[in-house]
């Protein structure tokens, strides 16, 4: 098949059914609140803020001829705080095809740098920048290419985490803690190994889930917190800087300039920034999304067991072929988009820390895919919520399935009677229980033929499937 016979007329390649990935095309509704810190666009404007932000402090310092008043300050601020699609387009025209009497530069930072001119010839014609031709030879003055794009991408990558991933994952967390509070007191068979141990209620599982996931969210914030950006030249030694100006202390323009920008300040780099701090970002996105995989597969399970309904939505098909089938897709596609963006994750963790001596340009490119592992990360947060919002524990099931499984209360009375000093306590329950089907009444018979006060042996036959959940009530009760 040519290309012509593969392309499918009328089908615009803007159109999300035309998209390569499935991030931007099925996907491109639940993926869209990344776009302001994940797209080509947003790298523009971010890179244009870099260089606005140093260009403004070089004039701030005393050593430099540099001037600029509040209206040119204005102007060029006004390039990142007002930028849009037709600024976007300019600067890839600047860098693959040329404009505004500049030659292509192949070359996406000198794009920027380019941009940054032209806006300052345009506004110069407005009458808004007296001499552009002062300001120019200083834009991106002493910089390497490393210096804007490290600052670029963390300026991105933080907010990105704190103001989309962070809520996403907040609201499952909100309908762990709201089940485990509705379905506290509510007893269910727990499992190890897959075969029934002692039972628990449903609300403490989904305590467990909310508990870990706050750890996570606070590792991940901490991970956040400690983004570190660099500004040190070429090979990380300020040497154009102080070449040109040897008075100023470069390393304290750096950390305030850094700083300023939000971020903490790497002292110590080749030309490229070691990226420890972005690996530990994507090690912390991955340990949430671990948490929820494991909740995604413990709640298919539960589905399987019928210990969870699913409320069935109005005209949706739960398969092709069998009309009655209500299936945990919510939880299957949170599962297949958290192990998607979980191997991204270590890829990206393990490759950005590395480096050929002082540069190599490898991780350009890879960088660009940190936007598609946290996509994959938000929906896979999202499918979690929308599966969690539609399930519904049958409690009849679960208690059922309790009142099936009796030997459970072995633990409890094993345990008691090694209290008593029953020195053959595990052994005598194991002999009753192991490999058995025993019912309540078969404990109630050695419960009677054993020597015993009396408080105790009514203690004994006290004891229910249903009713031995220790402390799992208060446990989740007390998520928050």
């Amino acid at each position: 098949m040519t290309d012509d016979e593969a392309t499918i007329p009328g089908l615009d390649r803007a159109d999300p059914l035309a998209a390569v990935s499935p991030l931007d095309g099925r996907y491109a509704g639940r993926t869209a609140p990344l776009s302001p810190y994940a797209s080509e666009a947003a790298l523009m404007r971010a890179r244009t803020r870099v260089e606005v932000e140093y260009l403004i402090a070089l004039a701030d310092l005393p050593a430099t001829a540099l001037e600029l008043d509040t209206n040119e300050r204005a102007v060029l601020r006004d390039c990142y705080e007002a930028f849009d699609a037709d600024d976007a387009r300019l600067i890839k025209d600047l860098e693959v095809r040329g404009a505004a009497g500049y030659d292509a530069t192949n070359h996406d930072v000198k794009a920027v740098e380019y941009f940054l001119r032209v806006t300052l010839d345009r506004a110069a014609e407005a009458g808004d920048v007296a001499d552009p031709e002062a300001i120019t030879p200083w834009i991106h003055f002493g910089l390497t290419s490393e210096d804007v794009n490290n600052l670029a991408h963390r300026l991105l990558v933080k907010p990105a985490v704190e103001a989309v991933l962070v809520p996403a994952v907040r609201d499952v967390r909100d309908e762990l803690v709201d089940l485990a509070h509705e379905y506290a007191e509510t007893p269910m068979l727990a499992r190890t190994h897959g075969q029934p141990a002692t039972p628990t209620t449903f609300g403490k599982e989904m305590a467990v889930y909310a508990s870990r996931l706050g750890r996570g969210l606070g590792r991940l914030r901490d991970a956040t917190d400690a983004v570190a950006g660099k500004l040190a030249g070429a090979s990380g030694t300020y040497a154009a800087h102080e070449a040109a100006f040897p008075e100023v202390d470069w390393r304290a323009f750096a950390a305030e300039f850094v700083a300023d920008l939000g971020l903490d300040h790497e002292p110590a780099t080749t030309q490229v920034n070691p990226c420890d701090d972005l690996a530990a970002v994507f090690d912390a996105v991955r340990g949430v999304n671990n948490v929820l995989l494991d909740l995604d597969r413990d709640a298919w399970l539960y589905v399987s067991d019928r210990y969870l309904g699913q409320e069935a939505v109005e005209g949706e098909t739960g398969s092709s072929t069998m009309p009655h089938k209500v299936n945990p897709i919510d939880f299957e596609n949170s599962e297949g988009n958290l192990s998607k963006a979980n191997s991204d994750l270590t890829f990206l963790a393990d490759y950005v820390t590395t480096s050929r001596l002082q540069r190599d340009l490898s991780d350009s490119t890879v960088k660009r895919n940190v936007g598609a592992a946290l996509a994959h990360s938000l929906i896979g947060y999202l499918k979690a919520a929308d599966g969690l919002a539609k399930v519904v524990p049958n409690e009849q099931v679960m208690a059922e399935e309790l009142e099936s499984t009796p030997a459970v209360i072995g633990e409890a009375v094993q345990t008691i009677l090694r209290r008593e000093g029953d020195t053959d306590a595990y052994e005598r329950v194991k002999a009753l229980t192991r490999g058995r089907q025993v019912t309540l009444d078969d404990f109630r018979d050695l419960f009677d033929e054993l020597d015993v006060d009396e408080e105790v042996r009514e203690e004994l036959h006290a004891l229910t499937p249903a009713g031995y959940t220790g402390v799992a009530t208060e446990m989740a009760t007390d998520a928050e």
